[in-house]
């Protein structure tokens, strides 16, 4: 099958890379670690934050905030590659002894800071715990640029 014998997005609709005209895109990310969440929480809350996460993830597609939005596998089947001794060198096990680690993330095209925040509040207020919000750059500073 051809490429042009099947649109990849509706006529007119721009691709997820290119900025609506007055969006700032930024980087939701959450923080936790699977181990943790099953000792401290119960299964049906466990399936509740699963179904919120999904509810929440249509809204912002249906907004047309969505960029991305990715869960990660829990950091004990995470591998880290660091450089010893001139080489790189794979290991296993995250990259950090702490205990949590990146369980997650959004990246939402919205239209300031504000609109940001309140995403990242309202996971917050479900979870219970840490969200970082940075925004995504356009391209690498000026002075680093050329």
């Amino acid at each position: 099958m051809s490429r042009t014998a099947r649109r990849l997005r509706p006529m007119g609709e721009r691709p997820p890379w290119e900025r609506e005209e007055g969006s700032v895109k930024y980087l939701i990310a959450m923080f936790g670690d699977q181990a943790t969440m099953v000792e401290t929480r119960s299964t049906e809350w466990i399936k509740s934050m699963i179904r919120f996460m999904t509810e929440l993830d249509q809204e912002l597609a249906d907004s047309g905030e969505r960029v991305d939005s990715v869960g990660l596998a829990d950091p004990s089947q995470a591998k880290t590659v660091r450089f010893e001794n001139g080489a790189p060198v794979p290991t296993d096990g995250p990259f950090a002894e702490a205990k949590e680690s990146l369980a997650g993330y959004y990246i939402v095209d919205v239209v300031d800071e504000e609109r940001a925040l309140e995403i990242a509040s309202k996971i917050v207020a479900y979870i219970e715990g840490p969200i970082e919000v940075r925004q995504v750059a356009d391209a690498p500073p000026e002075e680093y640029a050329s």
